[in-house]
């Protein structure tokens, strides 16, 4: 007589994860694999952990006005330590600040004020058209003055693109180059990637911290995304407000016809 072959029994399992006896005996005798570990505790973890750092940085890119204006509900410990640590970022942005203004060069100043000075710190180089129809163009002119009367840390130059690279297309203007070290290390050719004509100083945030020229942490770079955020949800809750308006007002329109029946 033949020796009986082994044989794997099939046990019924409904579900492997489901805390039953019959599933505790399965684990046991190593059947089914231990059941994993719930991911809820994790999750709950890591919302305390961010509502937490959220609560801590709450005060991260007020500027010392709106410090002032939150006496009554902060610490005044907790609000004192802020207000000196801001006035410090300013102090500190101050003795930086040896620009402020968008330096207009030639083709011959180029390799000294841009090249050359970009040992010294990130440049930034806005290629601008030669025609006043280049809406872009006049559209990041504008932010450039902007941008370099906020970040006086920073280089900004200015020069026509006809003038820095002989028959440069205008259709590539504006044309904003980052030089770092001697070195391009950046290239926007037009604004189509970064808003078109609907560009804001957002966007400029957004590449002076792509390219390390500022910290994503730096107040100014933080006041104007928290001031966007606030923009927004106002935004959002008006039209939420009208959408409430305007179904009360049919809903009323409604009665009123009823009343006419």
């Amino acid at each position: 007589m033949a020796a009986p072959t082994d044989q794997r029994i099939a046990v019924p399992i409904d579900d492997p994860n489901a805390d039953t006896e019959w599933n505790d005996i399965l684990r046991k005798h190593g059947v089914i694999p231990e059941k994993p570990p719930s991911p809820t505790p994790m999750i709950e973890e890591a919302i305390l952990e961010g509502r937490r750092i959220a609560h801590e940085n709450r005060l991260e890119g007020k500027e010392l006005d709106e410090l002032d204006a939150l006496e009554d509900e902060e610490d005044e410990a907790f609000l004192e330590q802020y207000r000196q640590k801001r006035m410090q970022e300013l102090n500190k942005l101050s003795k930086k600040s040896i620009h402020g203004s968008v330096y207009p060069i030639s083709k011959p100043d180029y390799s000294r004020e841009v090249t050359e000075a970009s040992n010294n710190g990130p440049v930034f180089v806005n290629l601008v058209s030669s025609l006043g129809t280049n809406v872009e163009s006049r559209v990041l002119s504008e932010l450039w003055k902007q941008a370099a009367k906020e970040y006086g840390d920073i280089k900004f130059c200015e020069i026509r693109a006809d003038k820095a690279i002989e028959n440069y297309p205008d259709r590539n203007c504006p044309t904003i180059l980052v030089y770092k070290n001697g070195d391009i290390v950046k290239q926007v050719i037009t604004l189509v990637t970064v808003g078109g004509v609907r560009m804001s100083m957002l966007e400029i945030d957004n590449l002076l911290v792509e390219v390390g020229a500022v910290n994503e942490k730096d107040m100014r770079v933080v006041k104007r995304k928290r001031d966007a955020e606030d923009a927004r949800e106002e935004q959002l809750m008006s039209k939420g407000i009208k959408s409430g308006n305007l179904r009360h007002a049919t809903i009323d329109d409604e009665d009123d016809d009823d009343d006419w029946d």
